[in-house]
């Protein structure tokens, strides 16, 4: 799958937020290394610490069903009447940053950080969260 596809699928994905007090609407699209794809939506809550970003509603998904190995996760948002090319940059939070280190290879895993269909550019993990904290920091494996 390309990056461009990839983006595509979190296009798809941010239609399905659950955004009424931002109205800022956020889809994830993560690639599996078999080359599966778990979509991704931000869903807030009234209370706002509920609220669950898009990247990690996509990575519980693939986690909840199995799956331990990641290749990509492409991000895109924008405020909910926004057309595809008012889209703004998304990119990750530090939780979504870190639920990301305990899955993915920082060196490896990419961040697809997209603004539009073609207007994106790519990150790895280890470049978005530098000196992160994983399970090797304590001596696990998974």
């Amino acid at each position: 799958m390309t990056d461009k596809e990839l983006v595509l699928e979190a296009i798809e994905a941010r239609k399905m937020s659950y955004s009424p007090y931002s109205n800022f609407m956020v889809g994830a699209a993560l690639l599996t290394k078999d080359g599966k794809v778990y979509r991704g939506c931000n869903i807030e809550n009234a209370a706002y610490g509920p609220t669950n970003c898009a990247e990690r509603t996509a990575i519980f998904k693939a986690v909840s069903e199995g799956e331990r190995d990641f290749e990509a996760i492409a991000v895109i948002g924008g405020a909910k009447d926004a057309k595809p090319e008012e889209f703004s940059t998304a990119a990750p939070c530090g939780v979504c940053r870190q639920v990301m280190a305990e899955f993915c290879d920082a060196k490896t895993f990419r961040v697809i950080i997209a603004t539009g269909e073609d207007n994106f550019f790519v990150k790895t993990l280890e470049e978005i969260l530098p000196y992160g904290f994983g399970p090797a920091d304590l001596g696990v494996t998974v």
